[in-house]
């Protein structure tokens, strides 16, 4: 009598080759309900030549490899498991499901780059499979390859338009590569599928914002706000948008009602400090721009800043000399972090 494994086995390769002979027949009804040619593009532009057709006898035995990779890979044996799979795809070199399985074994193994190419050949072989065209975009995302990660979503969104992670992501993908244009439709539609969502909201105020539609972002940064409630980092970024559209009262406002719930956000600081230079509070914003390079000494930015407060208050001639040693003590600092600021090289010069 067959064991348990063993009729599991058999039982497991009948179902697969009863899905691989629906597939075929089922091939005319799949074109016909989603056009090939809008996937064509996310296709490798040197796509491989096609393999030849495995025979009946073939293409059995690498079923039954990829059976036995499946348990393999459920005892925990991946490197086995993928060597079966490996045997399989040289047996059945459109075997998809066996390039997904290899995919999905070598991302638990975070082997993410030889995960993404396994997943692009079954997306090759199987250009219906939204889960290979989507696990391909995560992986890719994670190794920052992030033009092959918005291909990769774009095809997903495409296969299921109304798939939240997706559209997400795509968005996020082309923020990552600065094409904002790209970027703004696939987060709208992310806000559209799930519009209790914070994500879709801070993503769509970074794009406003590198696109410089300042009022735009203010109303994305308060609908995640209302959305997440005094959250820090929504907080900032909404004082930010603030203070880019010329609303410093109330980017200091916001800011100092951050600064309580968190007393050590340097950023924090340093956008405050900006705000009362703009605001003529010169002295507040020195102690702003020291605390904020209390709490990172590195914040070439808040050097910078605490640079400039101090050379103003030395124009107002009390203890000018002092403080304009300080200023440029500060500056020199800035500029050993970060060398390229030209302009402020100059200031430099001009004051030393």
């Amino acid at each position: 009598m067959l064991s348990k494994n063993t009729r599991l086995k058999w039982l497991t390769l009948t179902i697969l080759c009863f899905s691989a002979t629906c597939f075929v027949g089922c091939d005319q009804m799949q074109q016909s309900a989603i056009d090939p040619n809008m996937l064509v593009a996310q296709q490798p532009e040197t796509a491989a030549p096609v393999p030849v057709q495995a025979t009946q006898d073939q293409q059995d035995q690498a079923v039954s490899l990829y059976v036995d990779a499946m348990m393999l890979n459920d005892l925990n044996e991946r490197e086995e498991a993928i060597r079966k799979l490996n045997y399989a795809i040289e047996l059945n070199p459109k075997f998809a499901q066996a390039y997904s399985l290899k995919g999905d074994i070598l991302q638990g193994m975070e082997k993410y780059e030889d995960s993404a190419n396994a997943y692009e050949q079954a997306t090759i072989n199987d250009p219906w499979s939204f889960r290979d065209f989507f696990n391909l975009g995560k992986v890719c995302q994670v190794i920052k390859q992030w033009a092959r990660a918005a291909k990769a979503y774009v095809s997903a969104c495409t296969l299921d338009p109304k798939h939240y992670p997706a559209h997400l992501a795509a968005a996020q993908c082309y923020y990552e590569l600065k094409d904002y244009d790209s970027s703004l439709p696939y987060a709208e539609k992310a806000k559209i599928l799930d519009p209790n969502q914070v994500d879709p909201e801070m993503l769509l105020g970074d794009l406003y914002e590198a696109k410089q539609d300042h009022l735009q972002a203010i109303n994305s940064y308060r609908r995640a706000l209302e959305l997440k409630g005094n959250d820090p980092t929504v907080m900032v970024a909404l004082a930010r948008a603030y203070l880019r559209s010329g609303r410093y009262s109330s980017a200091k406002e916001l800011l100092n009602d951050v600064i309580s719930m968190d007393p050590k956000n340097s950023i924090a600081y340093q956008y405050l400090g900006f705000a009362q230079l703009r605001l003529k509070e010169t002295a507040e914003a020195i102690e702003s721009y020291r605390q904020a390079v209390n709490a990172d000494e590195n914040d070439w930015m808040a050097r910078k800043g605490l640079g400039v407060a101090y050379m103003l208050m030395a124009m107002r001639g009390q203890d000018g000399e002092r403080l304009q040693a300080l200023a440029v003590e500060q500056w020199n600092i800035s500029l050993q972090i970060r060398p390229d600021q030209p302009k402020l090289r100059e200031l430099v010069k001009r004051y030393q």
